[in-house]
């Protein structure tokens, strides 16, 4: 969802990296897009054995990340990556499922999809972070959604804009296009099975 369906990257980079930087931890934009998919305790947990060689307490991991909450939602608003809408059109026009399968646990942004995106998605087609036990980049949500599908894989594809959610897709056997929406670099997404600019590189490839 983040950053495949809406531009909120940049919102979340910045406000990891304020709060981080306010507890004594390194943490930029780059290794907010290269983490993107975990679990909020998990980056939390690696910034501090990073900074000072200890796991991070509970009470720690509750506090920042509660910051780190507050701080994205005070940042703005967040749109829609460009072009995405008419990708997903298309392909709901062919008559393929759509399904989402995102770590995010927000009610207000799974919400949001029904608003920003009329009529594409279904609310029995998605797989969040409360439908699994472990997320990106393990292959679980994935799976999950392809087993939901009742597909065959060869018929299936992920689009994904994340290293960690490229790495899910793939170990979970299914085919993985990557669209590089942010600060990444190609090869950073090189484990994709092609890697596009632009969603609208994406939706040229799929007509063809």
């Amino acid at each position: 969802m983040d950053g495949v369906l809406f531009d909120s990257m940049p919102n979340h980079a910045i406000a990891w990296e304020e709060v981080m930087k306010a507890h004594g931890l390194s943490f930029t934009a780059r290794d907010c897009y290269i983490n993107e998919g975990r679990t909020g305790e998990s980056v939390i947990r690696e910034a501090m054995w990073k900074a000072h060689n200890r796991d991070a307490t509970p009470d720690e991991i509750e506090t920042i990340y509660a910051e780190k909450s507050a701080y994205f939602h005070q940042i703005g608003e967040t749109y829609p990556i460009a072009h995405v809408a008419k990708v997903l059109q298309y392909v709901k026009s062919c008559g393929n499922q759509i399904w989402v399968v995102t770590g995010s646990g927000q009610r207000t942004l799974l919400d949001s999809l029904q608003t920003t995106f009329p009529g594409i998605f279904q609310s029995d087609r998605m797989i969040t972070a409360f439908d699994v036990t472990h997320g990106k980049p393990d292959p679980e949500p994935y799976l999950k959604a392809w087993e939901r599908s009742g597909l065959p894989k060869e018929q299936c594809f992920v689009i994904e804009n994340a290293p960690l959610g490229i790495r899910s897709g793939k170990a979970a056997g299914l085919t993985v296009y990557a669209v590089n929406t942010g600060i990444l670099t190609r090869e950073d997404l090189a484990q994709a099975d092609q890697v596009f600019d632009n969603m609208t590189e994406l939706l040229e490839f799929l007509k063809q």
